[in-house]
């Protein structure tokens, strides 16, 4: 018997997540923890945006500290796991054989949006580990046919992680805030739809979001959400479980969906 994969998608939060945002950091330990082992991780992050799909084939891809105003141990921090550039090929020759344009990039790091979390689900950094792009300007719908194309790494041992954010909206954050502090109504809202439209499998609804109470409010500019439609994709259907840490600085929220794969016949 052969294990089909899960697909995760986690919210990242601010760069200093690992630091401050400690349930959070729980919840992606435990994603790590659940999952079945992987032969290597593709990492979708909010934080690489490309003219199209573009994966990279670093084989030890460089740590990448791509923000700036936080605690210098954030600087410090290394996540130093091998990179997987024969899965960086297969990914750019799936979205080839599905007709998506892809792009492969010669030694692109780890952006925050993919070492933080993998930080925690993967402490030891032994799993060989790829990054992909979003594709610029294409909107929800060219990301869920992107998923779509990548679900065959499911059956092949490779995790798919999605990392961008469910509400990302700076001027709903409260820089003071503490763990336990109630949310903005504003995001909790907008954040309990998401739920219950992905509970329902609803991918019509997730597509027009923008007509969702606080859509757009809960994304001015869409990439943080694009990779959520990626792991829709990839999900292919299967019920996802939610996560529910706390919200960080009062209007991140750091959800986590988790779209768990089904035992296979060898």
């Amino acid at each position: 018997m052969s294990a089909r994969m899960p697909v995760v998608f986690v919210s990242h939060g601010a760069p200093d997540a690992l630091l401050k945002a400690p349930d959070a950091v729980a919840c992606w330990r435990e994603i790590g923890q659940q999952a079945p082992e992987p032969a290597a991780i593709l990492v979708v992050s909010a934080h690489w945006e490309a003219r199209q799909p573009t994966a990279s084939l670093s084989g030890a891809p460089q740590t990448m500290h791509d923000f700036a105003g936080f605690p210098e141990e954030l600087y410090r921090m290394q996540y130093r796991a091998p990179g997987a550039p024969a899965l960086a090929e297969r990914a750019v020759s799936l979205l080839s054989a599905a007709g998506l344009a892809a792009d492969l990039h010669p030694s692109r790091g780890l952006d925050h949006g993919a070492w933080a979390p993998l930080s925690a689900m993967y402490p030891q950094a032994n799993v060989p580990v790829t990054q992909l792009s979003l594709a610029r300007n294409t909107g929800a719908a060219a990301h869920v046919a992107l998923g779509q194309a990548l679900a065959p790494l499911r059956e092949e041992s490779v995790l798919i992680v999605a990392s961008g954010a469910i509400t990302h909206n700076f001027g709903w954050l409260d820089w003071h805030a503490e763990g336990d502090q109630a949310p903005l109504l504003q995001a909790r809202m907008f954040t309990n739809w998401v739920a219950e439209r992905l509970a329902a499998q609803d991918v019509s609804a997730l597509l027009a979001y923008r007509s969702a109470p606080y859509g757009a409010d809960a994304h001015p500019s869409e990439e943080h959400f694009l990779p959520l439609f990626v792991a829709l994709g990839a999900a292919r259907g299967d019920t996802p479980l939610r996560y529910r840490p706390h919200f960080a600085y009062g209007g991140l929220a750091m959800d986590a969906y988790v779209w768990r794969g089904v035992t296979q016949a060898s």
